[in-house]
């Protein structure tokens, strides 16, 4: 339960899932206000819980201990700009789950000497399993930080990062990573069907594969390597089949990826930064 009047601008699914976590952690909903333009979604978000859903940013915005833009990053600048005077007069913590923005820009926007907290939540937030890396800028307090950890925390893991290029990194990591687990997913159902299976079989046996997988590793003080080393006998079908993957370099794609992900983060901050 957090004790703080929490508003986010924008209700889209984050904002949603963050404060179905609140919620469910029993946080007062008349503590949580969302201002959102569409007249369906605010409707949406109340059916959601009684929570207080605005049109206007700054309404919302008014009296607020934190802040939390979940727009999308084209619009996050316009956003800012016109929350600026409240900002400035109340002071809240400020919390930016918009990829690709960096905290020096925001605070720009928001007519400086900001407390600016970034974060990088992914898609599994959506069912309360997520990850998220936060970064805070040099006017947030240890009590600021604590209140930003526990509202993302609603929704999973959350860890601090110390320098804010280390989020590009995270980005190309976590951020986009359940859609390299997707592809892999994907891929397997594939195979699985081209060997015989039914397509219905072949994606059971892929997610509950996938779910166990993340469990033992979870749950395991061992490194994922050593865990894919014990479940390899020599000689077996899983090292026929990893001999495949290791020929056909899957270290390297992977390494080129997110090297390719965490480039393209960084000239996205840069041109959502320009102005």
């Amino acid at each position: 339960m957090i004790d703080a009047n929490i508003t986010f601008i924008g209700g889209g699914n984050m904002a949603r899932s963050l404060i179905g976590g609140l919620l469910a952690d029993g946080t007062d909903p008349q503590r949580i206000r969302v201002a959102d333009p569409d007249p369906g979604r605010r409707e949406g978000l109340t059916a959601q819980g009684p929570v207080r859903v605005f049109a206007d940013n700054a309404a919302a915005a008014a009296d607020a201990d934190a802040v939390v833009f979940a727009v999308k990053p084209q619009v996050l600048r316009a956003a800012a700009s016109q929350l600026a005077p409240v900002v400035h007069r109340e002071r809240p913590l400020v919390i930016s789950i918009a990829a690709g923005i960096r905290s020096a820009d925001l605070d720009r926007w928001l007519g400086g000497d900001a407390v600016v907290v970034r974060a990088m939540p992914n898609t599994p937030a959506l069912v309360r399993s997520g990850a998220t890396a936060l970064y805070a800028n040099s006017a947030v307090s240890a009590v600021r930080r604590d209140l930003a950890e526990s509202i993302l925390r609603a929704v999973g893991i959350t860890l601090w990062v110390a320098d804010e290029a280390m989020m590009d990194a995270v980005t190309a990591l976590s951020g986009s990573g359940p859609a390299y687990f997707f592809l892999v997913m994907e891929a397997l159902e594939a195979a699985g069907v081209e060997l015989g299976l039914t397509p219905e079989t072949a994606r059971l046996l892929t997610l509950e594969t996938a779910i166990g997988t993340a469990r033992i590793a979870m749950e395991s003080d061992e490194g994922v390597g050593r865990l894919r080393r014990r479940v390899t006998s020599p000689g077996g079908t899983t090292e026929a089949a990893l001999a495949v993957l290791e020929q056909a370099g899957l270290h390297e794609q992977f390494r080129r990826a997110l090297r390719a992900a965490r480039d393209r983060s960084c000239a996205l901050a840069d041109e959502f930064g320009a102005s």
